[in-house]
């Protein structure tokens, strides 16, 4: 993978990690960025092309047809990460559809369904409800774990098969429902070797978590603090803020008086860079570590230089290092004039595990589909594809991203860190 040298192009060559605002797609356009925001490296870019809907090549009419569900932000502060999941889940089921599917000697066609959860956990339950309704064969969703975890129990209950791209929660898989799976790590793997990497390797004694209450930030952030303690650091502090707020100060205020080496934060990508800011305008020493999902545009548009010498660990090989991200970048981009967010990979991965269940199964019976996902083995755009008994992704990979001169450079990555 790549070297502590190897970087990501300047922001004016890539825009890797698209999880851009509606300003920030604007700015893109003027500083004539070509890719994924915040982020580049050779062969990064996704080239910008006239717009080109994804539409199936075969002539449905005498196939009977199959719905895929897909659910996520498609309105809102994340709706970027939403539209290109949505982009890539579409591009599998195209890919699908000209390749034919044929299952019990009878042919089909795919469908996709997608739905907007605003990343909202009660619209998430509604949205879950519509899409059973509509006899769904699997849903790919949702992106938060809020959302996600109150979606889960209206797809278990109607025996349907629900794989995340974006979900690290691990109360999501520790439900024991039979077909819910993700193509992502989850919060203790994340947390656990974030904090092995702050102890062992950067030798942090102190440090303070602030996270956002919600189950992916605050389980990160307590899973982080597990396994500094067991590793001999000292959490001198611990606090939580809404995940709406830009107002750092108090807990910022506390962990001056106590001057910890690190401060670790369990939250969204656009807080972690107001943090930032906060963080160096109270003159705090404390290096910042953020959590999974902080790599891209938004981090260093709010958090400017002050963003320098941040820490996160992403899912996942570095875009440029994904053994079928060439290949899918040039699928996407023909297809597609939108940036590739680096969720939109495990998107597409999680759309063909469930493909590549029915066309095992030779069914698209919902039971036998679930068992299937369990049995499966295969090569993704982000790595090899494989769950565990809970449908956790079974050899995970990493990467530490730094913040060096306003850029996310990937200083190192994790292989094959087997789930139980």
């Amino acid at each position: 993978m790549h070297s502590a040298g190897s970087q990501l192009p300047s922001r004016q060559s890539a825009r890797p990690f698209a999880r851009r605002r509606g300003f920030i797609c604007l700015l893109a356009v003027m500083m004539g960025m070509v890719g994924l925001p915040g982020l580049s490296t050779d062969g990064m870019a996704a080239p910008a092309k006239k717009e080109v809907k994804a539409t199936a090549a075969a002539d449905a009419s005498d196939d009977a047809t199959l719905t895929i569900g897909f659910a996520g932000p498609l309105t809102g502060a994340s709706s970027s990460v939403g539209r290109s999941m949505q982009n890539a889940v579409q591009l599998a089921v195209d890919e699908a559809n000209r390749k034919g599917l044929r299952l019990g000697g009878k042919n089909y066609q795919l469908k996709l369904s997608s739905q907007d959860d605003r990343a909202d956990p009660a619209t998430a339950e509604y949205v879950a409800r519509y899409l059973v309704s509509q006899h769904v064969i699997g849903v790919v969703g949702h992106w938060n774990s809020g959302a996600t975890l109150a979606a889960a129990p209206v797809y278990h209950a109607a025996g349907v098969v629900q794989v995340s791209p974006a979900t690290m929660s691990r109360k999501f898989t520790a439900q024991s429902y039979p077909g819910v799976f993700r193509t992502i790590p989850n919060n203790d793997s994340v947390g656990r070797l974030a904090a092995e990497y702050a102890v062992s390797k950067l030798g942090v004694k102190t440090l303070v978590t602030i996270d956002d209450r919600t189950p992916f930030g605050q389980g990160l952030a307590e899973r982080f603090a597990r396994t500094a303690r067991e590793l001999g650091a000292e959490v001198i502090g611990s606090y939580s803020v809404s995940d709406k707020t830009s107002d750092f100060n108090r807990p910022l205020l506390e962990a001056r008086r106590r001057n910890p080496d690190l401060i670790f934060f369990g939250g969204l990508d656009w807080q972690a860079g107001l943090l930032a800011k906060s963080i160096k305008r109270l003159k705090i020493e404390a290096r910042l570590m953020a959590s999974s999902g902080t790599v891209g545009l938004p981090f260093l548009m709010r958090a400017g230089e002050d963003g320098n010498g941040a820490l996160v660990l992403e899912p996942g090989p570095a875009p440029g290092k994904m053994p079928g991200w060439k290949s899918f970048r040039q699928r996407y981009s023909q297809s597609f004039d939108s940036d590739i967010d680096l969720y939109a990979t495990f998107a597409y991965d999680a759309a063909q595990a469930l493909i590549n269940a029915m066309r095992q199964a030779n069914s698209a019976d919902p039971a036998m589909l679930a068992q299937e996902m369990h049995k499966l083995r295969f090569a993704g755009v982000s790595g090899p594809i494989a769950f565990n008994e809970e449908g956790d992704l079974l050899h995970p990979t990493f990467t530490m991203y730094e913040v060096q001169d306003r850029r996310w450079v990937p200083l190192f990555q994790i292989n094959g860190i087997a789930q139980r």
